[in-house]
């Protein structure tokens, strides 16, 4: 990326940014998800971080599972 906000390619770099950030979005929705379904689950907060750190992993199994 060069100081003008284009990459090499002479493209812009915002969509890259706005993926980047609804990517981000996505994984935070996905760890509290996550760490909500434990702790409703299971009662301990250990086992809410510890899925929390799993995300996504976590919530489709448990749709599977459960």
């Amino acid at each position: 990326m060069n100081d003008q906000g284009t990459n090499f390619n002479g493209q812009n770099s915002g969509k890259s940014n706005k993926l980047g950030q609804t990517v981000k979005a996505g994984i935070s929705f996905g760890s509290a998800l996550a760490m909500i379904i434990s702790y409703v689950n299971w009662h301990s907060v250990g086992w809410a971080i510890f899925h929390g750190l799993l995300s996504w992993a976590y919530v489709i199994y448990y749709i599977l599972r459960y």
